[in-house]
């Protein structure tokens, strides 16, 4: 429940941080929602959002298994922001590398497929490979001035 109330949050801290500019079919600005409007769409987009990855008894495992791996990399993901964009990208796209990891962890307990297998394999592969040389040019560069 605490990982929950965290990632509730996250969410919605993050959706509160942009106000979105409306558009027409034709993509002619319209009207643009007031910070209360953008941050009440926000708000209920990211509750839904958090009430879909809850588990509920009838989900099939798979189901439950890809849902508390997103849940965790939600979670993850709220890493707070440097001002360096070199290191804000990595630190934030680690743990969305280790989230595409867990989903195929899942794919290759569950999947029937044999390329769903072999695509889930070769993902935790290739991802696993690119969080080893974020983390690495995270070591070597982000203490360099100051993290900036």
């Amino acid at each position: 429940m605490r990982t929950t109330k965290t990632l509730l949050a996250a969410l919605l801290a993050t959706g509160l941080a942009g106000a979105a500019v409306a558009h027409d079919e034709a993509g002619h600005k319209g009207h643009q929602p007031t910070a209360t409007e953008a941050s009440g769409d926000h708000q209920a987009e990211m509750q839904k959002m958090i009430a879909d990855m809850m588990p509920a008894p009838n989900d099939p495992a798979s189901t439950k298994d890809f849902k508390k791996a997103d849940m965790q990399m939600m979670h993850d993901m709220h890493v707070a922001y440097t001002g360096n964009p070199d290191v804000d990208f990595r630190t934030h796209m680690i743990p969305h590398h280790k989230g595409a990891v867990a989903m195929a962890q899942v794919a290759l307990k569950h999947a029937k497929d044999p390329a769903t297998k072999a695509m889930a394999q070769k993902i935790i592969d290739d991802q696993e490979k690119e969080i080893a040389e974020m983390q690495a040019w995270l070591q070597q560069n982000a203490k360099k001035d100051g993290g900036r």
